[in-house]
């Protein structure tokens, strides 16, 4: 057992994020009842069905599991009120400030778990009474924070501040990455792009295999001015940078992204048009498994690493 382990009542300190149009309750139950800890993404999910996925995920699993929530959500005073009528116990919040809710949800006897992406802003989730942080790092898929800090920079630094669990996030989709983020000071890891090419993710396969098929460098931060978001270079990446080569304005940029651009790349597998949201490293990651494959093989890999460090003599 471990700060995380304990907190969450789970086996292994793994956490899979709650992505949008990828976390619904077949992938979060999966890991769950691998042992990890699942996370329902509530960020594409009108609040009825929501309610429908939470009810899903009581019935898949007798294990915990949480929902992730952007606090920036229309209905975010709606999504609580059915997150506390359905009994769930751990909630992850991003995109707003913890502030806000975290009062409520601790009052209704909710974990509470932030998302970060600087030891500044992990103060200040500590300072609203969370029970955790996540400090993620620009390595990471989808939104990002703008400070453009790395994993491997961004988790001592946060250490050093906070005294509550640390949950490590960015970059991160093996047993050696596990392992190194703990080593640097994290009490756990958060993967989002390792579950995205699993068989439970709710993604279309048309972006799960062009997950598995991107390479190093297939991926970059973009949209800063709206959004910092990472995405998989594709035709409307790359009329984004022609309109930056223009000297494009926000206003500009916003009316190209329009609306459910993500909802057309990932969860419809429009590869062309759609927003295809993932992480640097996806180019580490080879095939679509089972959620039980991956964290086994995660574990395997972690135990091998572990066995490796203690060899090394200076």
């Amino acid at each position: 057992m471990n700060n995380i382990t304990s907190l969450f009542k789970i086996k292994y300190p793994i956490i899979q994020g709650g992505m949008i149009w990828n976390s619904g309750y077949k992938l979060a139950s999966a890991v769950s009842n691998a042992g990890g800890l699942g996370l329902i993404g509530a960020g594409s999910m009108y609040p009825e069905v929501l309610r429908e996925h939470i009810r899903k995920c009581h019935l898949a699993t007798s294990q915990p599991f949480g929902v992730n929530i952007p606090m920036l959500y229309p209905n975010v005073e709606e999504i609580l009120k059915i997150i506390v009528e359905e009994g769930v116990k751990i909630v992850f919040t991003s995109a707003g400030n913890p502030k806000t809710w975290t009062p409520y949800l601790k009052e209704n006897g909710i974990t509470v778990v932030h998302v970060v992406s600087s030891s500044a802003f992990a103060l200040k989730a500590q300072e609203a009474g969370v029970d955790a942080v996540v400090a993620e790092g620009f390595e990471a898929g989808g939104h990002n924070g703008r400070e453009e800090t790395t994993t491997l920079t961004l988790i001592p630094m946060v250490k050093e501040k906070i005294s509550i669990p640390l949950i490590a996030a960015g970059g991160i989709a093996t047993g050696r990455g596990m392992l190194a983020a703990m080593v640097l000071g994290a009490d756990g890891v958060q993967m989002g792009s390792r579950f995205v090419a699993s068989e439970e993710s709710s993604a279309h396969d048309n972006f799960k295999n062009t997950v598995v098929a991107s390479k190093e460098g297939d991926t970059q931060l973009t949209l800063k001015e709206l959004a910092p978001v990472r995405l998989i270079k594709n035709k409307f990446y790359e009329q984004v940078q022609e309109l930056y080569a223009k000297g494009a304005t926000k206003e500009e940029l916003i009316q190209l992204l329009g609306r459910a651009r993500a909802k057309r790349g990932m969860f419809e597998g429009d590869l062309e048009e759609g927003e295809l949201e993932i992480g640097q490293i996806s180019g580490l990651i080879h095939d679509i498994q089972p959620v039980s494959k991956i964290i086994e093989s995660i574990l395997t890999e972690f135990q091998l690493a572990q066995k490796e460090s203690v060899q090394w003599v200076f």
